[in-house]
């Protein structure tokens, strides 16, 4: 798994990816809903009746339902802020970190609702599986790692007061092209600022293995108590997302 590059340094690949889910704190779940407060106060202060209403009981029984749908939109509205927290590392959280270390295929994932156990027993891992040594050129690898996941876990150390291992300080610095420091399989392929999702990358690579499983599915079934299987999709991840590097490397299986 290790590649010459030209001043004959080896390229040691870890492939990395995470599951995120949104704001689990309570002050941040406040902070969206004092934010909207005033908007929804001021939407019931203009509730009125249309003029045609004369009947008194007819115009408190609109009134009530339009005030009830207000709610119901202000409640919907909430969730959706809150449920986009989960793509924010200021308040979203993670739930899960995949990895492959010895570019061996076999991925190791740390599933938990406490995150700050996820994050130290990921620099653990790190410390015990990489040797820092001269000679050895570490990239970190992923789909979209660059602008996403390793952003995302630097602001989730800094929350959490837990210090990042050197390996993911110095990929999250790196420009989304340094594709000595960080190689992006979606920047690589799709170029910078242009997309293509790890599925049809795949697909184009004639790579199996993409479940039927998304992104989107990871909070539902985090909220259903099935943590082991956001574990096994985001083992998948890791094992197909090596899958792309290899072939785009040039790297015969």
């Amino acid at each position: 798994g290790k590649t010459k590059t030209g001043d004959s340094m080896n390229t040691y690949p870890i492939y990395l990816d995470i599951e995120t889910i949104p704001a689990q704190r309570s002050d941040v779940r406040a902070y969206f809903e004092e934010s909207m407060r005033d908007e929804l106060a001021q939407a019931l202060e203009a509730v009125k009746a249309p003029s045609n209403y004369k009947d008194e009981a007819k115009i408190a029984e609109y009134i009530e339902n339009a005030k009830a749908n207000l709610k119901a939109d202000f409640a919907g509205k909430l969730a959706d802020k809150i449920d986009k927290t989960g793509l924010d590392g200021a308040f979203g959280q993670i739930v899960c970190i995949g990895y492959d270390m010895h570019d061996d295929g076999a991925s190791t994932t740390i599933c938990s609702m406490d995150e700050g156990f996820v994050l130290s027993k990921f620099n653990q891992a790190l410390t015990d599986n990489v040797r820092l040594a001269d000679q050895v050129q570490i990239t970190i690898v992923g789909h979209n790692v660059a602008a996403f996941d390793l952003r995302f876990l630097l602001q989730r150390y800094i929350v959490n007061g837990i210090r990042p291992h050197p390996v993911i300080w110095r990929a999250a610095q790196a420009k989304p092209w340094e594709s000595d420091r960080v190689y992006d399989t979606m920047v690589q392929f799709a170029g910078v600022g242009n997309r293509i999702s790890l599925d049809k990358l795949c697909l184009s690579l004639g790579i199996e293995g993409k479940c039927m499983t998304t992104g989107a599915d990871v909070w539902p079934m985090v909220q259903a108590g099935r943590l082991e299987e956001v574990a096994r999709y985001c083992e998948n991840d890791v094992s197909i997302t090596r899958a792309a590097y290899r072939r785009m490397t040039f790297q015969a299986e």
